[in-house]
């Protein structure tokens, strides 16, 4: 074998996977970065709020007279207010590029699309797309998502988070049931 093989087999194999931490460890690093974040910022955490920021930043790009005309939109990026001006948006934009980060340090970044064996590919990304754009329809109606009602609501004790973390879960229980032999 010489050097150029060794090299090219090398550079082939996959990295192995580092196991994921411990989820009773990862909830308690969670629960420090959310007290953290309540401390210096006087806000919780959340994804919808940013992404809903970034979404009126491209309409004012695009429709200024859209976003300055309608009350919902002038609350967030109307006249002169700059939408992108969040802690929030620069969190979940440290949130992708974190996510990627960790899942190249730790072996796991991988281009795929996960599915089941009667679903087709378009199919998955069908549903995927589907799926994304009702729940941030619903976090927006909610007036949070998963993370800002689940983590925010229940650590302050909003009972109308956890009404909607168990209706959340009950709700995926429920589904799962009809759509269970799509991937099994």
């Amino acid at each position: 074998m010489t050097a150029a093989t060794t090299t090219e087999t090398k550079s082939k194999k996959k990295r192995q996977p580092k196991p994921f931490t411990n989820s009773l460890i990862a909830g308690v690093i969670l629960g420090l970065v959310l007290f953290l974040v309540y401390f210096f910022t006087g806000d919780g955490l959340g994804a919808s709020g940013g992404a809903n920021r970034i979404g009126i930043w491209l309409a004012k790009i695009v429709a200024p007279g859209w976003v300055n005309s309608t009350p919902y939109l002038i609350k967030y990026g109307g006249g002169s207010k700059k939408p992108l001006d969040s802690f929030i948006v620069m969190l979940d934009i440290g949130v992708l590029l974190g996510g990627f980060l960790s899942a190249w340090f730790f072996g796991r970044f991988n281009i795929e699309t996960i599915k089941g064996p009667r679903v087709t590919f378009s199919a998955r990304w069908l549903i995927a797309f589907l799926g994304g754009t009702l729940a941030g329809f619903g976090a927006r109606m909610a007036r949070g998502c998963t993370s800002g009602q689940g983590l925010n609501g229940t650590a302050t004790l909003s009972v109308g988070s956890w009404a909607f973390l168990l209706a959340f879960f009950a709700g995926g229980y429920l589904l799962a049931y009809f759509v269970r032999r799509l991937w099994f």
